[in-house]
């Protein structure tokens, strides 16, 4: 199932019904869905914060609507301060936080917050999960397994075995 789905998202990004980040907002709720939190995780609203400019304009908000996260309604919040990420469950950091990306990241290295981002290396970098774009158009996702486990999270084997894992 997960197959199917990720790989119909991974589509290529044509003609403005079909924008480059309405499928990264996609991803990044199928993320949210494959990924395991610990038990002491709050029960209210799953978060999803967006640090810096926000790419997805009202994408994410439209692909998440009327959506829940292992039983919980999904809140989108966006953020302008490293330290109000960690009351998130998953962050997606902004290109334009890639200045701050090696603070933002040590600020949240132990905390159960999934990291997402579109820069270059970003799951090199130290993030959880990084969003690429192919020559081709296609959408791809590079998961740093070290970072999850750091942060006591764990990926689906669904999802890693889609994952070009660093």
């Amino acid at each position: 199932m997960l197959v199917a789905v990720i790989a119909g998202l991974g589509r290529p990004c044509e003609g403005a019904t079909t924008p480059e980040y309405r499928v990264k907002a996609a991803f990044v709720f199928k993320f949210a869905t494959y990924i395991h939190w610990p038990s002491a995780v709050d029960s209210g609203p799953f978060v999803i914060g967006i640090l810096g400019d926000d790419p997805f304009e009202s994408s994410l908000a439209e692909v998440v609507r009327n959506q829940t996260v292992q039983g919980r309604a999904i809140s989108i919040k966006p953020l302008n301060r490293t330290h109000d990420a960690l009351d998130c469950d998953l962050l997606f950091i902004s290109a334009s936080e890639k200045e701050n990306l090696a603070k933002i990241l040590a600020s949240l290295r132990r905390s159960p917050v999934l990291t997402v981002g579109d820069m270059d290396r970003f799951a090199e970098s130290g993030g959880m999960i990084g969003l690429t774009t192919t020559d081709d158009r296609h959408v791809r996702f590079d998961i740093n397994k070290g970072a999850l486990e750091r942060a006591g999270l764990r990926a689906s084997s669904q999802l890693l075995q889609l994952a070009l894992i660093v």
